[in-house]
């Protein structure tokens, strides 16, 4: 901290998940896709390590094109980033001149970036059922959601969004789909209604390219043009060659997707149920994860014994939500072998 401008020496990071190359570890602590990446993925990132003496293309007009087709909207309504954080980034820096308002359990970046830029941050409390109630964010700020939110999993439908945009035309709501894709509420196809609303989200998740870094943005061109400023402005060639070879990829393996997609929500399923079955709360999760506590046993001591029986779990010591742990969504094999481990525990 010796040379650190002490602008900065307040500040508290983010803390990743745990990560554990042990082959012998079930990893379900950082809501990663359990499967691999299609085989055209793959490939298509061994050829573009071909072209890495080059600049990869700032324009990133080999995603954006058949993005756009995917979701329905134009060119010119989609950004592309290095990761969904790093669009996040350029947001709490260039779009919150008025302050900011957040739930008060969601995404923990979103605390970070406030502090990070000297933003005035109100961290709005979600509701006794973990739900977020959009009623309760009053003002001028911009909003920022997890829609489904994390950890808890839980999704508003997008036509209360929509109204509350409505009702707040001048303000900016950005709605962080992160996990959409693992349910039915993107707002992407009423975003034409809505100006004031931009969608971020990530190919991370449904896409299978956590390592690979890729988010976009999707909303009014004008605010596309604005985030683009701030990126030409920063690193116009954040998204480097091979990510941006994997993600068209991706888009080219669209069945593939689906299909890895419809197994993990499929798999959450079964998991919620199981769960129940040994009395946990469970949250009614449409994420590629769950959140859920157990009715007499204490969150902390099950995420300790899950890891000492080398299965990787998310337990956050906060207030409120110390006794749930958040649980990723893997194989059904991996969640098979999760259950029968709480089983022993919980079980007498």
């Amino acid at each position: 901290m010796r040379f650190l401008d002490q602008q900065f020496k307040h500040l508290v990071p983010y803390v990743p998940g745990e990560q554990n190359a042990t082959e012998k570890i079930i990893k379900l602590n950082t809501n990663e896709n359990p499967y691999d990446p299609p085989q055209a993925v793959i490939e298509a990132a061994k050829d573009a390590a071909q072209t890495l003496s080059r600049y990869s293309d700032p324009t990133c007009k080999e995603v954006i094109v058949p993005l756009a087709k995917h979701l329905k909207v134009a060119p010119e309504n989609i950004f592309l980033g290095n990761g969904s954080d790093e669009i996040l980034s350029f947001l709490f820096q260039g779009f919150m001149e008025k302050g900011v308002q957040f739930p008060d359990i969601t995404y923990g970046f979103y605390r970070v970036y406030s502090d990070l830029f000297h933003l005035t941050a109100t961290e709005i409390p979600l509701r006794d059922d973990l739900s977020i109630e959009l009623a309760d964010y009053q003002g001028t700020e911009t909003v920022v959601i997890a829609n489904p939110n994390a950890p808890t999993g839980i999704a508003l439908h997008p036509e209360v969004i929509g109204a509350f945009a409505s009702q707040h035309p001048e303000r900016l709501i950005i709605v962080d789909e992160a996990y959409s894709d693992f349910s039915d509420v993107s707002m992407v196809p009423y975003l034409s209604k809505h100006p004031n609303v931009l969608v971020v989200g990530t190919f991370s998740k449904s896409r299978h390219l956590a390592g690979g870094r890729l988010g976009y943005a999707v909303g009014a061109s004008e605010i596309i043009n604005d985030l683009n400023t701030l990126k030409f402005s920063h690193n116009p060639y954040s998204v480097n060659a091979m990510t941006l070879a994997c993600g068209a990829a991706s888009l080219a393996s669209q069945d593939y997707v689906d299909e890895s997609t419809q197994k993990i929500i499929d798999t959450r399923t079964w998991t919620i149920q199981a769960l129940r079955e040994l009395a946990f709360d469970v949250t009614d999760s449409q994420g590629n994860f769950v959140f859920a506590q157990h009715a007499t046993i204490a969150g902390e001591k099950l995420f300790l014994a899950l890891k000492e029986k080398h299965i990787l779990v998310r337990w956050f010591n906060q207030p409120r939500i110390a006794n749930y742990l958040r649980i990723s969504i893997g194989t059904q094999s991996e969640m098979e072998q999760l259950i029968q481990v709480l089983k022993e525990e919980v079980q007498p």
